[in-house]
């Protein structure tokens, strides 16, 4: 089963969406390195991210924002449906 709380890989990932306009999620890290393939999917996969657009230029670049579910997640609260 799938953790229900990001990596930390994935949390810093993802908290550098919440000042950036629209929750665009980076490309690349602090550091300048590309932030992992492995760590943008994974939160993709769990909704925490989605894809924005297509890079042109890069192709292969997956361009991404911060969804709801995303916040939701790095606030450590459960997300409730109501029906």
């Amino acid at each position: 089963m799938a953790s229900a709380r990001p990596s930390a890989a994935q949390r810093r990932y993802l908290e550098s969406g919440l000042t950036q306009p629209g929750g665009k999620l980076p490309l690349f890290d602090e550091q300048g390195q590309r932030v992992p393939e492995k760590v943008v999917r994974g939160c993709v996969e769990r909704g925490w991210a989605e894809p924005w657009f297509k890079n042109p230029l890069k192709p292969d670049w997956l361009v991404c924002k911060l969804t709801d579910k995303g916040r939701v997640a790095l606030s450590g609260q459960t997300q409730w449906t109501i029906r």
